[in-house]
């Protein structure tokens, strides 16, 4: 007969026993290992959320940054958060989960349901969330003792990343980077025309004075411009290799065509001029993979911009793209 102790021992190691098995099984996880550091959000004033594990690394650690008004994993207020899915797809392929990293740097995204306006607001500009990702690449490095990083970044996620790697001048710090349907020549849906439904405050409030509008309203914010250079001289920086996965045929926020369930906006910039920004997700010097036909892949709204992220050619050019 087991007395309590014993059988309080007993679970105990068996609760042990199946988190031991689940890493090695390569189970990518939804919180950040014991020892890791507690961040901040710079902009929430509460700690960030994502994932990592600890254990071995031999690979150089991949950080996953999604894109705006989404999550690393589903949350109770995100459906999506898929880049979890992708790390996991890295898993199955041969990265340990000790490996693999992503950073939630606007919260559960439970504070829009009161305000829907937030989604173009400070707190979802790039200028509010480098300080996050900065803290969360040293400690990144500093918990598994690498000395580089990968980054793979969805929509914002892939400027985040770069705008970044500008400000530290931190391009020897990034071994490669994979920028999924990034903004990085501007968006469509901050114009001030009558049809731009996005400005609205229940769609967001993606109005030309708004603070991520004033960012990536136009291909020419001096935000852009910044991150760019002149010429497009900035766009695929030295030593970092760069490759730029986009939709070729639409994007809800690039093309002024139907996204699945999401309608069209006229093609004008912030400023009301005519604008095309469908080659927005291009990065000059990088590889480039144009693909079609990616909302197949997004089971809610039937996107492309959302689809990308979920796509098998996606996440097959990313892993090869990492491991060659």
């Amino acid at each position: 007969m087991t007395t309590l102790p014993m059988r309080r021992g007993l679970a105990a190691l068996a609760t042990g026993l199946a988190c031991m098995l689940a890493q090695a099984a390569g189970t990518v996880g939804s919180s950040f290992p014991a020892g890791f550091p507690a961040i901040e959000d710079a902009s929430l004033a509460q700690p960030v959320i994502g994932f990592g594990a600890e254990g071995p690394v031999r690979r150089t650690p991949v950080i996953f940054l999604h894109g705006n008004n989404d999550t690393p994993f589903p949350t109770a207020c995100n459906v999506y958060g898929r880049v979890q899915a992708l790390a996991q797809y890295f898993a199955d392929n041969g990265y340990a989960t000790s490996e693999l990293w992503a950073l939630g740097y606007q919260g559960d995204q439970c504070d829009l349901p009161a305000d829907q306006t937030l989604r173009a607001r400070i707190g979802h500009s790039h200028q509010a969330n480098v300080p996050d990702l900065r803290r969360f690449v040293a400690a990144v490095l500093a918990y598994t003792g690498a000395k580089q990083v990968d980054i793979v970044g969805h929509s914002m996620g892939a400027t985040l990343a770069r705008e970044w790697m500008r400000q530290d001048n931190a391009h020897k710090t990034v071994r490669r980077l994979v920028s999924i349907d990034g903004p990085h020549h501007g968006i469509i849906n901050c114009s001030p025309s009558p049809e731009n439904y996005f400005q609205l405050p229940a769609n967001g409030g993606f109005t030309p004075d708004s603070a991520l509008c004033q960012e990536v309203g136009a291909a020419d914010t001096p935000f852009l411009r910044l991150l760019n250079g002149p010429g497009g001289s900035a766009e695929s920086a030295s030593p970092t290799k760069v490759l730029a996965i986009r939709n070729a045929d639409r994007s809800f926020v690039y093309f002024p065509l139907q996204d699945g369930a999401i309608p069209p906006v006229p093609a004008m910039d912030s400023s009301g001029r005519p604008h095309d920004f469908s080659r927005s997700a291009a990065l000059q010097g990088a590889r480039g993979l144009d693909l079609v036909g990616q909302g197949a892949f997004d089971p809610y709204l039937g996107t492309a911009h959302i689809g990308i992220l979920n796509s098998p050619q996606t996440w097959a050019a990313t892993l090869k793209f990492l491991s060659d």
